[in-house]
């Protein structure tokens, strides 16, 4: 089945119709109004250097229920002692940065391009993309950033400078999106250390379905709550 290639106008093809690996279209833009339409059909761009850019749509879906989140138990004892404290939204173009930063610095590949970095950095600035951060003495040490729409968060990547920084993060945003009436976090790619929170795969009609119960309006958001 050929690829489809997007045109100027914001239209994807049904999510549905994606390669088995997940590759929907080719093309486009990164434009805050595309980024909005492909998110809320689950579609996220994911592409690396040298390549177009690439739309996917992946089934299953990895997929965390807030009701469902699941700390390990050495990871909350470790929590409790370790004096880190999780804020939201105070440091977003550090978080997306830093990424993006700790996989080059392993010489590894990264999609977190500067063309991506911008287009999130414009979606924040918006209200849409949002970090949740972990700090220890004052220093940025850990974190993830993603995009909320209504009551579904869509994660993207995440990253640590010290043991479990990334995990306390992640920890702090269940527990605040829990609060704020989030029903489901989207994982995009299915791994085993996600999992051990209590991550789950569904079939990509399933998550569909959750999409559309779930997200009912696109308003930007304000996250200025700081444990």
């Amino acid at each position: 089945m050929p690829i489809f290639r997007l045109t100027k106008e914001i239209i994807f093809p049904p999510p549905e119709l994606a390669e088995p690996e997940g590759i929907l279209a080719i093309g486009g833009d990164l434009r805050p109004e595309r980024l909005l339409a492909a998110y809320r059909q689950g579609i996220f761009p994911w592409y690396s250097e040298g390549e177009p850019l690439l739309w996917w749509f992946t089934d299953p879906r990895l997929v965390i229920d807030p009701a469902e989140f699941h700390i390990p138990s050495r990871l909350a004892r470790y929590r409790r002692n370790a004096g880190v404290e999780v804020r939201f939204d105070t440091a977003f173009e550090q978080v997306i940065q830093n990424c993006a930063g700790i996989r080059t610095e392993a010489g590894e590949e990264t999609w977190i391009l500067p063309e991506m970095i911008e287009a999130y950095i414009e979606m924040h600035r918006l209200g849409y993309a949002h970090s949740a951060e972990s700090w220890l003495n004052g220093e940025l040490v850990g974190g993830l950033y993603g995009l909320s729409l209504d009551r579904v968060f869509f994660g993207e990547s995440m990253f640590s400078r010290v043991s479990k920084g990334s995990q306390f993060a992640l920890a702090g945003l269940v527990e605040f999106l829990a609060g704020r009436g989030c029903k489901l976090i989207d994982c995009q790619m299915t791994t085993k250390h996600l999992q051990r929170f209590g991550a789950k795969e569904i079939a990509g009609a399933l998550f569909l379905g959750a999409l559309e119960r779930w997200i009912k309006k696109i308003d930007p958001q304000q996250w200025n709550y700081n444990e």
